[in-house]
């Protein structure tokens, strides 16, 4: 058998694994690698920054279901993309990063562009490691995607020393995958899939709580299928938004800071919470105290640990989300004493109580005579003419929060946003990666002013590779959520939140050879988002939006989320 080089064999296992697009940056101690992908049958995204390339393998990720991959240099272009890192782990998104290093008889001498990236990552990846060994390259790269996709997903880092890529070793035969000190639980246990059975004939007022695991597992066909069968109104976090429909009318929308009315007053007065994939991020629960104080709660998540963290549970099941709903329906399927019927109709005084929180304070916003544009309405209308049917990824701030609100998410895997670590700069990246996978697709990048400037650089990205991404900026020169809660808690002390130099993004968009527009009063923005879908190019639009138009509903920090703030 001919022998292979370190550089073909990571093009191998790449192949053998199901990649077939990567994000990356060239660099001198990957010279090597990218050598050799030229002449390989792989899609080689180049980005203009390491952190975007990492965002990009991300956004491709979450749009998937598939593993992302990242392949970065030694020193400074590992490093710039610890923030990427950062937000796979906190999101659990599946994406294996490839740096590289000095040779090892370099390692620990200082050497140029060395750095230990392995060390510095260790708390924000899922594992990683340091390939000390020709003979540990393909396994250790077969472990990296096992523990990547599998589990709780996350982001598993590799780094490879400049020898190991210029190698020569025998190409070692695929093995059946064995970590002994790895063996996460997928499968619930029947008694405690029985106990919340009957805790969910019990309820009267029963709530699902559903967050990103359900889509990570692909779990929403089951989910669909659970509060169908119970008539049970669902809740989601940020992560879980499209795991149910949000048009359906068992749908409360988002919960916690920045929720609806109704799903946290439901959440507040129900007497069963049942959480599918979700943690009681601080977020969701505002004074923990205070949160779901009448309720049994049961729990379904594949982390063990993150198993009364925050919140006492009654009822754990550690298990795979879609395995844990599966089962709970066939329960339900199975037990010829239950009448469902009469289940549906014992939710129901429950679900009109629901509609009167619901009519008493709807998801709105209010509208003026003077044509300024309100950001709400600029989303309502991007959901308008897009039938609901893009994926949209987003900035972080109240661009994030109005997309979350007034974009109607009827799919999993559309809505592509940073919940855990909130990363400015990770929405037109992100949305890189999901045109990369989904070329067909309308993809559109909700910004603001402030953080679309992070990686604004990626444009380039998206002209030289022809992904006609569409850019919404709500502008209004403030970085709007900070200026939000200067005005709400700091006696409206603007200080360091004013924008007082931005571009002229239109002509910006020119200079990259994209296309620019820009609606300065409402009767102008259903003009530009036509234009934009219907043009065959990267489009930035220019919303000069209502410079103060805040964000609610709105829980302030350390209150309860029965006191919120609303419009």
């Amino acid at each position: 058998m001919k022998k292979v080089t370190g550089a073909e064999a990571i093009i191998k296992l790449l192949k053998e694994e199901g990649v077939s697009t990567i994000f990356g940056y060239p660099g001198g101690a990957i010279t090597d690698l990218y050598d050799a992908l030229m002449d390989a049958d792989l899609k080689n995204i180049i980005a203009r920054h390491e952190q975007g390339a990492v965002h990009a393998a991300d956004g491709y990720a979450r749009v998937t279901g598939d593993v992302g991959v990242a392949l970065l240099t030694s020193g400074p272009g590992a490093t710039n993309g610890v923030t990427g890192i950062a937000t796979a782990y906190c999101d659990s998104i599946p994406i294996v990063v490839l740096t590289g290093q000095v040779p090892r008889a370099l390692i620990g001498n200082d050497a140029f562009q060395e750095v230990d990236i392995v060390g510095i990552t260790r708390p924000c990846t899922k594992h990683n490691y340091l390939v000390s060994s020709i003979e540990e390259l393909v396994p250790t790269l077969r472990e990296a995607f096992h523990i990547a996709r599998s589990g709780r997903p996350g982001p598993v880092l590799v780094d490879l020393p400049k020898d190991i890529i210029t190698a020569k070793f025998d190409y070692p035969a695929k093995k059946a995958m064995v970590m002994p000190s790895y063996q996460p639980n997928i499968e619930p246990h029947p008694r405690q899939v029985e106990k919340a059975c009957k805790a969910i004939i019990k309820a009267k007022c029963p709530v699902l709580y559903v967050g990103g695991g359900v889509i990570l597992a692909n779990a929403q066909d089951d989910l669909i299928e659970l509060t169908r069968k119970l008539n049970i109104p669902v809740t989601m976090t940020l992560m879980g938004l499209g795991a149910f429909p949000g048009t359906d009318p068992l749908s409360m929308g988002m919960l916690g800071m920045h929720g609806s009315f109704c799903a946290n007053m439901a959440v507040a007065e129900c007497d069963l919470l049942i959480a599918v994939g979700a943690r009681f991020d601080d977020r969701v629960t505002g004074k923990l105290s205070d949160f779901a104080t009448r309720a049994k709660v049961i729990h379904i998540d594949i982390d063990p640990t993150s198993i009364s963290k925050n919140v006492r549970v009654d009822i754990p099941i550690v298990a795979d989300c879609r395995n844990a709903l599966k089962a709970i329906n066939q329960w339900f399927n199975t037990q010829s004493g239950i009448n469902l019927e009469e289940e549906r109709a014992c939710h129901q005084p429950w679900f009109e109580m629901i509609q009167k929180w619901t009519e008493q304070h709807p998801m709105t916003w209010h509208d003026d005579e003077s044509g300024i544009i309100k950001p709400q309405y600029v989303v309502e209308k991007l959901n308008e003419l897009t039938g609901g049917d893009a994926i949209i990824t987003t900035e972080v701030g109240q661009n994030q929060m109005w997309a979350a609100q007034f974009f109607k998410f009827n799919k999993a895997r559309h809505f592509v946003t940073s919940g855990g670590l909130g990363t400015m700069g990770f929405g037109l990246p992100a949305a890189i990666g999901a045109q990369c996978a989904f070329p067909e697709k309308t993809v559109i990048d909700i910004a603001g002013d402030g953080s679309i400037q992070m990686n604004i650089q990626e444009l380039a990205t998206a002209r030289q590779y022809h992904l006609p991404i569409k850019i919404a900026i709500l502008n209004n020169n403030y970085l709007g959520m900070v200026r939000q809660w200067q005005e709400l808690f700091y006696n409206r002390r603007y200080f360091a939140t004013p924008m007082e130099v931005l571009p002229d993004f239109v002509d910006l968009a020119k200079a990259y050879g994209a296309v620019g527009l820009r609606a300065t009063k409402k009767s102008e923005v259903e003009s530009v988002i036509k234009e934009a879908l219907s043009t065959d190019n990267v489009v930035l639009m220019d919303f000069r939006i209502a410079r103060e138009e805040n964000v609610y509903p709105m829980v302030p920090a350390g209150k309860a989320t029965t006191e919120m703030l609303l419009v």
